[in-house]
């Protein structure tokens, strides 16, 4: 069964699989390249890999909007917690853990990144997310630096990889291609770039690496275009 993905800019997708809706860090109303508002979307699942602001900036109105579970790390849980959305709604985690859920499974992996909440209070650990839905692993290492344990995320296949490529706040071109060759994807993806001028990429350039130097298929969707895996 595929799985519907729409990137919605930043690190913001949205993931659609057997009747499920994710979302995944929602930083719409904000974000100088969003498609739509944080009062257009709908999900059943929001995800949140960590504090930052241009993460997590519209996770609590759209969560107690739409009554949707947000798994995140702990210490962002109990911060949404305290913008009103739901006790019974937050499923709180931490990296290397696991949750099954209507849309599939969901484990979060290490990232290698700061976690502060708009607030300033500590975000508490910055995740990956691996998620499992209708028999296809996708993996987004949503903000991280690399690390060589990402081979280990990969060793039991990934139908698709998401990696930032912005450089300064996460790795960037060069070693989004190294982290590539250890994930072993079918297919790899950009993401966390040309939100503003300090994380300008040439993606492009970036896909004809990816295609050049290892075994991946690259993927550069534009913003608000929807494709299926």
């Amino acid at each position: 069964m595929a799985t519907g993905i729409t990137w919605y800019g930043h690190n913001c997708w949205l993931l659609e699989s057997a009747g499920q809706r994710l979302l995944i860090d929602p930083f719409l109303n904000d974000s100088p390249v969003a498609p739509l508002k944080a009062a257009d979307v709908a999900a059943e699942f929001v995800l949140v890999s960590h504090g930052h602001f241009d993460h997590i900036a519209d996770a609590a109105s759209i969560a107690k909007r739409t009554s949707a579970v947000v798994l995140t790390n702990f210490e962002c849980g109990n911060w949404l917690a305290g913008q009103g959305v739901a006790a019974d709604k937050i499923i709180g985690m931490n990296p290397g853990g696991a949750v099954t859920q209507p849309f599939g499974r969901l484990k979060m992996t290490p990232a290698i990144h700061s976690s502060s909440l708009p607030d300033g209070t500590y975000g508490g650990a910055p995740c990956g997310l691996l998620l499992e839905l209708a028999g296809q692993r996708l993996y987004f290492a949503c903000d991280t630096a690399l690390f060589s344990d990402m081979q280990l995320i990969g060793a039991a296949g990934l139908d698709l990889a998401v990696l930032p490529i912005g450089d300064r706040f996460t790795m960037g071109p060069d070693d989004s291609l190294l982290a590539t060759k250890l994930l072993s994807p079918q297919r790899v993806a950009p993401c966390h770039y040309n939100t503003w001028p300090p994380i300008n990429q040439d993606a492009a350039a970036w896909a004809e690496r990816i295609r050049l130097e290892t075994s991946a298929i690259p993927f550069v969707p534009q913003i608000g275009e929807a494709f299926e895996i």
